[in-house]
């Protein structure tokens, strides 16, 4: 107990007889008992005070990384669905696939064939049930 041996202890319980004589000692240490207990229920109330202000500092940090990360996501999806991007995305299509009609271009637009190629493929010979 507090890097004392027992002949220490038994010193000190000896000059404390001699102090405080044998009428006041067992109150004087129920009053020490008594201090020290008080003094070990506020250590640890203190430190649970702080363990648990750690957890709320802990948690704080979380939720604000994800109440960032939801409000990164949200600027994503409002710039996916704005509608000056999508107007600027369909500007953009129509320019690129605009067809100059004075080109040569234009031209060979008009001559490709109106009509699809059909392609066929040759039928199989059925097996009669007698040959096999």
């Amino acid at each position: 107990m507090f890097g004392m041996g027992f002949a220490e202890i038994l010193i000190i319980g000896i000059i404390a007889i001699l102090f405080l004589g044998p009428d006041k000692l067992p109150q004087a240490m129920v009053d020490i008992a008594k201090f020290l207990r008080s003094t070990k229920n506020v250590i640890a109330n203190a430190k649970d005070s702080i363990d648990k202000e750690l957890q709320v500092s802990e948690v704080k940090d979380s939720v604000q990384s994800y109440k960032d990360e939801l409000m990164s996501g949200s600027n994503d999806l409002k710039e996916l669905t704005s509608m000056d991007g999508i107007n600027k995305e369909i500007a953009d299509i129509k320019n690129s696939t605009k067809v100059d009609l004075n080109s040569n271009d234009a031209e060979q637009v008009s001559q490709t064939p109106a009509t699809p190629e059909i392609v066929t493929f040759p039928k199989k010979e059925k097996i009669s049930s007698e040959s096999v």
